[in-house]
């Protein structure tokens, strides 16, 4: 009788997604029952649990996703369809997928709010501007109670 060969070992996908509007922190725990909420919605228990998603890590406006190897487009349409973790509003936009983590992580950028000293006045109220890459721009209340932030993009602030 011939030994039987060792098993393989599943190939695992990452998936890696960027967290929109920047700045806004997410617990891993709580971005992983969106993602199996999104993901069971759209494909069903079966799929979901052949798939095997899991949140490997969320930080610096990213956030990285596991699955098996086959089922990473579906996973990735669950993701876009993500639109609030623990009651906070975001949305998650694929960027890449890589079999290693490594090769990820060279795709994240540092998103930096770029300074809050510019000011702008719209009807009696006072913004702060907070500017981004791609023209994104982030309008934040002045004051201590009820904070408001807009969006805007460059060409909607110049027409102010």
């Amino acid at each position: 009788m011939r030994p039987r060969p060792p098993a393989m070992r599943t190939k695992r996908r990452y998936i890696l997604a960027r967290i929109l509007p920047y700045g806004v922190q997410v617990d891993q725990k709580q971005m992983y029952f969106a993602v199996i909420e999104a993901a069971t919605s759209l494909f069903g228990d079966a799929a979901v649990g052949l798939a095997q998603p899991a949140v490997v890590f969320c930080e610096g406006g990213y956030v990285v996703v596991r699955c098996r190897r086959g089922a990473e487009n579906d996973i990735a349409v669950a993701l876009a369809t993500v639109t609030s973790v623990a009651d906070e509003r975001i949305a998650l936009r694929t960027v890449a997928t890589s079999g290693t983590i490594h090769a990820l992580r060279r795709r994240m950028k540092p998103s930096r709010r770029h300074s809050g000293d510019e000011e702008v006045k719209i009807g009696e109220t006072y913004f702060a501007v907070y500017r981004y890459p791609r023209q994104k721009v982030d309008l934040v209340e002045k004051g201590i109670k009820h904070q408001k932030s807009l969006f805007f993009t460059e060409a909607d602030l110049e027409e102010r």
